[in-house]
């Protein structure tokens, strides 16, 4: 029996790749009707689900591993590492990477995010995101840190962009991933969803390109997760 495919690509590895985002969907819905029977006011429900946001993220991310158990040979392949020079190599300049990005974002790239929100609307309230990270914050490290970067980065650039590239080619390949590394973060907004695709996301899949695999994106991802999450700890502080 022939495999299904669009565009070439395998519709089971399409399925892998779209399962981000519609699990986060799935679990957003599903605290709602939890709440909702629980009795909880309608009017409290939207700032109890974000509240649950680390957990649902939590959630997803675990599924995103299990569901990757299918794909044991391409998740091998892609953590076949390089010679201890080299591995060390991608190491650092992944960090290096990922810290400049995380201090593009914290100064220039947040406050954009926020300008476009009261420019242009979106479906979640300006400077909600961190806010809302920080009410589970152990929560946070551990799904954001520890498991982000490692399944994100073995997902979105270590599996999706050598299949998209060996069936699309790379420039589609890159705006590809890029596009389905946004989507899986859209529960931020709109504006946050295009900003993490094309920025965080460009620099990931360049990074891949340039060093052959998946080290130095992860490292980079690692880093700037991490100075996320510091970010995140400091914000009821400030209140």
């Amino acid at each position: 029996m022939p495999t299904r495919s669009f565009l070439g690509v395998p519709c089971k590895a399409w399925l892998l790749l779209t399962a981000g985002p519609m699990l986060f969907l799935l679990g957003i819905v599903g605290a709602s009707i939890f709440l909702s029977v629980r009795e909880v006011p309608e009017a409290q429900i939207p700032e109890r689900v974000t509240a649950l946001v680390p957990h649902i993220l939590l959630g997803v991310l675990v599924c995103l591993a299990a569901l990757m158990a299918r794909f044991v040979s391409q998740v091998r392949a892609v953590w076949l590492l390089p010679d201890r020079s080299k591995a060390l190599s991608d190491i650092m300049i992944g960090l290096l990477a990922g810290f400049l990005l995380a201090i593009l974002y914290l100064y220039w790239l947040a406050p954009l995010l926020e300008t476009l929100q009261r420019l242009f609307g979106d479906f979640v309230p300006p400077g909600a995101v961190l806010p809302a990270v920080s009410s589970s914050i152990g929560l946070f490290f551990i799904a954001n840190v520890l498991l982000a970067p490692l399944v994100e980065e073995t997902l979105y650039r270590g599996i999706a962009i050598p299949l998209f590239t060996t069936h699309l080619g790379a420039l589609r390949a890159v705006a590809l991933s890029c596009m389905l590394f946004g989507f899986l973060h859209w529960a931020g907004g709109l504006w946050y969803m295009l900003l993490t695709g094309v920025v965080a996301g460009g620099v990931f899949a360049g990074l891949f390109y340039w060093r052959g695999g998946v080290l130095a994106p992860f490292a980079a991802h690692l880093a700037l997760n991490l100075i996320e999450f510091i970010s995140a700890w400091h914000v009821p502080n400030q209140a």
